[in-house]
């Protein structure tokens, strides 16, 4: 009998159900999608370093997993306090007829087991279609042969997925319990008739706490971005708590205003329904000031998360064209190591189809400290992380030209008694140009030099996948003789075309070299190859974005089931507003236009400060942590993470519009 009655429920509230099937299909197929990429990848080729980076990927998906089911966890939860709350008066009839609580307890036990078993179901039916598409994507992100891949059911992410949603829904039957037996008949029969009494806040207060509010925020964004050198890394927190109080104080003072503002407009005001419409919507965020500030924050971290994914990753790509043009570097810094490999035998030319021999030199004189000069303690304060005693390094204008020649650059001319900067490390660039425009003498090997040009020119002779150079200096050749020699370079493009030949070469190189010097590489020689680095940029990409995905995705899903399940809640409670609003008149058009209003703007006020606080947020994310990285495609990435908003985000506001709209029909 309970079970027949759990499934009538059922069908009668299928409507009620929608938000809450709609986010555990959702959530069951994110965490099956991700938890399933240990599976998916295991069909794809990989170079061995792409592999490790694989597997650090698994590791920090599985903590991330952690996290994210407590967040569903609560999510359920709630969604499961919202379904017990519109359905009050229904239980109420179950006791009336003398049905005991746990009898009531058992019949939401046998609703919640079957739609978290049909809900379970399809969200893993829904995770193994999209994982398909993933491992395409994660082909294509971490560059990986797809000739042995076929289509792959990952056992392990389905049980991990049951496993940890079996817990959630334990939990929420056992929250349900406890909910059902300390009701009481009287609260549940008034359920719906008692009506929160709208308080108006001081409408002078809230203009001057949101003028202060916005203030504060302003100078939290003023500080991250257009002052940020400044900062230390407590201040930078500060800043970010005020940012997070102020947004708090914001919405608070916007829930006391925008009824008074709305009233002073009366032709607007008393137009239709507007007057119902922004007295419930106000009510709304008058209850829900910190949950509005909780989802704006997260909508935020997730507009930067996944747009700073993306652009990072095409910038990685990008960058491996522009900063590392050749195939293999070695580096020594003790003797004369590569020429010692020749005279044993090394062949150069069977390996190398050009390629460029230059010495390293360095002054003691010659720091990063004595080039400021009197600027020195004003920049150090700026940048505390730099090691300002450090040599720079010193080029040969010839060596340098070699070096450009083999990258495809333009080569540099310098007069006599002149020297020239080189750097592409943009905090570095910055406090250089100021002094190179004050012609910065600088004493190097005993000759007083001038600067060739008043700015740094940008140039690198480091392989790398990021603009890191922060400084060489290049003199005349005349004027490096008697300098200490810091280290020999050795830079050069293989003699082969595809990536598979110029691996094979690779590996040749280095075990030929491991033979020379009886199987050991010496602890002062170094080398870096242009594959090596493409993989671990590849590789870095890949999990920046799979990890942002997923928590980006989380929250997102968490902002629109807290807004959909309150809105819902409140639609609820007003039925019996609604159906006077029909007895006094209203049209059904004009009822559902008041919703769609109540909806929208209850869905867009915390996305409007989200998107705000990103413009801000990934200003300072482009000038403090994506500078090293590059910005590439940021439009585009943007753009991405907009779809991606408005397909998750979008879904929500239609559903809960129409529950709403039905729930408000329903008059019985």
């Amino acid at each position: 009998m309970l079970f027949k009655l759990s499934l009538s429920n059922l069908k009668k509230s299928i409507r009620d159900y929608a938000v809450y099937f709609f986010t555990l299909v959702i959530g069951v197929a994110v965490f099956y999608v991700f938890n399933s990429i240990e599976t998916q990848t295991a069909f794809l080729e990989f170079s061995s370093s792409t592999k490790e980076i694989i597997s650090l990927l698994i590791s920090m998906l599985s903590g991330v997993s952690v996290f994210i089911s407590i967040v569903l966890g609560l999510l359920i939860v709630y969604a499961g306090r919202f379904l017990m709350k519109r359905r009050n008066r229904e239980f109420a009839l179950y006791l009336i007829l003398g049905m005991g609580k746990g009898k009531i307890s058992a019949i939401i036990f046998i609703e919640t087991f079957m739609i978290g078993l049909v809900s379970l179901a399809a969200g893993i039916i829904v995770g193994i279609i999209a994982s398909q598409f993933t491992s395409t994507f994660a082909a294509n992100l971490f560059e990986a042969n797809m000739i042995q891949y076929h289509f792959v059911v990952s056992g392990k992410a389905i049980l991990k997925t049951i496993a940890y949603f079996g817990l959630m829904y334990i939990a929420e039957m056992l929250f349900n319990g406890i909910m059902v037996s300390r009701c009481r008949l009287i609260d549940l029969m008034q359920s719906g008739r008692k009506s929160e009494k709208l308080k108006l806040k001081n409408p002078v207060l809230c203009v001057i706490v949101f003028i202060a509010a916005s203030l504060a925020l302003a100078y939290a964004y003023y500080r991250v971005c257009f002052n940020t050198n400044a900062l230390s890394e407590n201040q930078m927190l500060a800043m970010i708590a005020v940012g997070a109080v102020s947004t708090f104080f914001i919405f608070w003072s916007v829930s006391g205003m925008l009824l008074r503002v709305v009233m002073s407009a009366k032709k607007v005001y008393f137009r239709g329904l507007n007057s119902f419409t922004f007295r419930q919507l106000s009510s709304k965020i008058n209850t829900m000031v910190m949950s509005m500030t909780v989802i704006c924050l997260m909508l935020f971290v997730t507009i930067c998360t996944l747009s700073s994914a993306f652009s990072m990753r095409n910038s990685l790509n990008k960058n491996i064209n522009e900063y590392c043009p050749a195939d293999f570097q070695m580096q020594y810094q003790s003797g004369d190591y590569i020429n010692a490999l020749n005279e044993n035998g090394f062949d150069f030319e069977s390996y190398f189809s050009d390629y460029a021999l230059f010495d390293e030199y360095s002054d003691e004189n010659v720091t990063i400290g004595s080039f400021l000069g009197d600027k020195l303690d004003e920049i150090m304060k700026d940048y505390p992380y730099l090691d300002f005693d450090s040599e720079f390094s010193i080029l040969k204008i010839s060596d340098y030209n070699a070096l450009m020649k083999i990258y495809g650059r333009k080569p540099l001319t310098i007069d006599d008694n002149t020297y020239i900067m080189v750097a592409n490390f943009s905090s570095s660039t910055g406090f250089y140009n100021n002094i190179l425009r004050e012609n910065r003498k600088m004493n190097i090997n005993g000759y007083e030099l001038m600067p060739k040009y008043q700015e740094c020119q940008d140039g690198f002779i480091d392989i790398s996948a990021q603009p890191t150079n922060s400084g060489i200096i290049i003199i005349p050749d005349d004027k490096a003789d008697g300098l200490t020699r810091y280290s020999e370079y050795f830079t050069g493009n293989y003699n082969a075309a595809s990536k598979d030949e110029k691996a094979e070469t690779e590996q040749k190189i280095i075990t030929e070299i491991k033979n020379i010097t009886n199987g050991e590489i010496p602890e002062d020689f170094g080398y870096n190859t242009k594959l090596d680095i493409a993989e671990s940029a590849t590789g870095l990409g890949g999990l920046v974005i799979f990890i942002g995905l997923y928590i980006g995705l989380i929250f997102l899903i968490s902002s629109g089931v807290i807004l959909a399940l309150r809105s819902l809640s409140d639609t609820v409670d007003s039925t019996s507003r609604y159906t006077m609003l029909r007895k006094i008149g209203a049209d059904e058009s004009d009822i559902s236009k008041s919703i769609f209003r109540q909806t929208i703007m209850f869905f867009a006020i915390p996305l409007i400060l989200a998107y705000i606080h990103s413009i801000f947020g990934m200003k300072f994310a482009m000038s403090y942590v994506l500078q090293v990285f590059g910005t590439e495609g940021m439009a585009k990435s943007v753009a991405g993470s907009a779809i991606i908003i408005l397909l998750i985000y979008g879904g929500y506001f239609l559903i809960t519009y129409f529950c709403s709209k039905s729930i408000a029909k329903n008059r019985n």
